[in-house]
This record gives C-alpha cells, structure tokens and sequence, in this order.
C-alpha cells in the first residue's frame, strides 16, 4: 500500500531528510505536495525528482521562476497557498516548516484528516490548546517528528499516563556548554549555527545554542502528552544518544537511544504504526565510552528558565514568548543584535507581557504579533547603542 504525504518544509532540514527516506523506499510513497519559502532552486529539484501534484512557494517571484520551468503541478504561494497545501487530503502531512507559520496549515491538515507527522514545534508552544483541541475533536494523530517527543512517544507506548513520575527531555547542551558566559557576547552566527552532535537548521541551531530549544520543548511536551510542567525535567546529555527518557512510579526508567540522524525518528512517523527495517546507520553499544548527564545551568543560559516560567503562567504568554524568541533570533542571524542580546530582547519582552487566555485562535495570533512588534522595538533601540 502506497502512502501519499505531503511535506510542508521541504527545503529545510526535515523536509530533505524526509525526502531521503522517500528515496529509500520508492515503493511506499508517493509525494504529493511540497512546500518551500524562499529556496526556489531546491524546490524546483524536488519537484522534478518527485513530480508533486501541488507545490507551495513564499511569493509570486518564485511561483514565475517554477513557472517557467515547465513543471507538471499547480502551484500556489504565500500563507493562503501552504494552507491549501495543507488541506489536501492524504495519508500523512509532515509539517516542517520552522516558526509560527506552520500553525494554519497544520489546523488545515487536521480537518483534512490527515495524519500528521509534526515537526513543527512553535505551533504546539504558541497554540497548543488550540491544536490539542482541534486533534480531538477531529479525531487527529500526532506523531511528534522531533527526536526527544518521539522518543517519549515510544517509550510511553503501553503504558498509563498516570503510572508516569516524570519525563526527562534529554539536551546536548548545545556548542556552548563549556564556555564562560563573558564569552558568549562575542559569538558569531556562524557559530551559533553549527550544532556538536545535530544538522539542523539556523534558527533550530541558535535555539539550542541559548537553550531555548529545550524550553520549547517542554511546552510543547506538555501538550502533546497532557504532562504538567511538574512531571517534566530538562537533563544535558552532550553524548545525544539518549534522547528522553521517561521514569515510572515505581523508580523504573525506560529510555530511547540512537543515533544523531533525523531520519529514524521521520521514518517512524511517516510509517507508524508499522516497524519498517531501516538501512540507515545502526548504533553500536560496544563503541560507546560513556554517557554523560547533568542539570542545565540556568544562570548560563537563562532562556531556558523564561520558557519554563512562560509555560508556568500558560494563555497567551508562551505566544510572546516564542514570538520575541524568532524575532530575536533571526536579528542576531542577521548581524543586527548580539548573541546574549536574545535573551534580552526576550526577557524584555516578557516583562511587559499582558497574558490573555489562549483557548481562541484570533487572541493567540494578536498576542503573536503584539510580542513581536514589542521585540522589533528592542532590537532597533539596542542597534542603536552598538
């Protein structure tokens, strides 16, 4: 039985990994759409290798360029257009586009029925409530693509919820963890961006490097398996071997281990609930030296702690929070801001947050775009003090 999917993000590093699992078995899927923003180059060669019926692209410049090429597929454009893409129906969505974009179409591809694979972290952060409660109500699988929820989700397998004493999300502290924080104002994005142990994409890499990824994490842990931030801890793991772990009531620890390649958990996902052998690259126990963990050090990097603290108060503040984040981050990639000056513009943000409730979609999105005109207005007073 062939799967028909669609990728929403298949320029980015997901969405090429995806890609290289449809290589290996040809057989299984056929890709249906594609959606990128703005590498029309990549996508243009997706295309012709995998001759999509539908294709997603950030503007209308890069529709005329796919125009041009003559490709046999509808093609549509910006936000409305990755919402249509969305909305086809298929057996799987795997939604990998990075930042709040991703929240529309994925509402999309759950009224379409579709099972989605979700890589798509910010949309779980910043409307998690409204995702979790549109999954039920359309009766909607989640399969959580990223490594750490993944791996939670196959170790809570048979088991009760309420039999679980906590879940620990595993780090790898990303490439700053034996730095001095004096240092860290002197980090360039191009350092920020190469990550120890994952490939991953920019903004991704940066989140690791400041530790907000984990705190992304966590929220969005709580709403993929209804945990209290109580029952979820953060744990460094350099080795990134481990990647959760979830620990029962009665003391036992039932952990997921493998190695750094998003494949595995994408492969899980695109074919869930089968097991299907994989020819990627296996993990060798006999060659493992040692495992490390340790507690984060909040002090170090503190946008672990505002995420924490955002996902404590819940409504609209975990909205800003992610908001001011990709604001944030996509400054300092851009040479505007310093590396520490994230955690300040976040911070600040934060502090002058007004929380409203998050059960509508309407009041999470203006809490989203108000955080992230309050983020703007930093960074131009801190680009004026360089």
């Amino acid at each position: 039985m062939v799967t028909r999917i669609v990728i929403l993000g298949s320029t980015g590093s997901i969405g090429r990994s995806a890609l290289d699992v449809v290589r290996h078995y040809p057989e299984r899927f056929e890709v249906v759409g594609l959606a990128a923003g703005g590498n029309v180059e990549l996508l243009a060669q997706q295309a012709a290798e995998f001759k999509p019926k539908y294709i997603s692209i950030g503007d209308e410049s890069g529709k005329d360029r796919l125009n041009a090429l003559n490709l046999d597929a509808e093609i549509w454009t910006g936000l409305d257009g990755l919402v249509r893409l969305g909305s086809v129906p298929v057996d799987v969505t795997l939604c990998a586009v990075v930042g709040s974009v991703g929240l529309r179409p994925l509402l999309a591809a759950m009224d379409a029925g579709n099972r989605i694979a979700l890589a798509n972290k910010e949309s779980l952060v910043m409307a998690g409530r409204v995702v979790t409660e549109r999954a039920r109500a359309k009766q909607a699988v989640l399969l959580p693509v990223d490594s750490e929820h993944n791996a939670i989700y196959q170790c809570l397998h048979g088991h009760r919820l309420e039999d679980v004493n906590c879940v620990h999300i595993t780090a790898s502290g990303g490439p700053f963890y034996k730095r001095t924080r004096e240092s860290l104002w002197d980090v360039t994005p191009a350092e920020a961006t190469h990550h120890p142990t994952w490939d991953m994409g920019a903004k991704i890499s940066v989140d690791s490097a400041t530790l907000m990824n984990k705190g992304l994490e966590v929220i969005e842990a709580m709403w993929l398996f209804d945990l209290p931030l109580s029952k979820i801890e953060v744990v460094i793991h350099p080795q990134s071997i481990v990647h959760s772990l979830v620990e029962f009531n009665d003391g036992s620890i039932l952990g997921h281990l493998g190695i750094t390649d998003m494949k595995f958990p994408i492969l899980f996902a695109l074919t869930w609930p089968e097991r299907v052998k994989s020819p990627m690259g296996r993990l060798d126990l006999t060659r493992m030296r040692e495992l490390n963990f340790a507690a984060p050090d909040f002090d170090k990097f503190p946008c672990l702690r505002y995420a924490l603290s955002a996902a404590s108060e819940g409504g609209t503040a975990p909205a800003m929070l992610n908001a001011a984040n990709e604001t944030a981050v996509n400054a300092f990639c851009n040479g505007r801001i310093r590396f520490l000056e994230i955690e300040q513009v976040v911070r600040r943000v934060m502090d002058g947050a007004r929380t409203e409730s998050d059960h509508e979609l309407e009041v999470v999105e203006i809490a989203d775009r108000s955080a992230r005109a309050a983020a703007e207005g930093i960074i131009r007073s801190l680009e004026t003090h360089q």
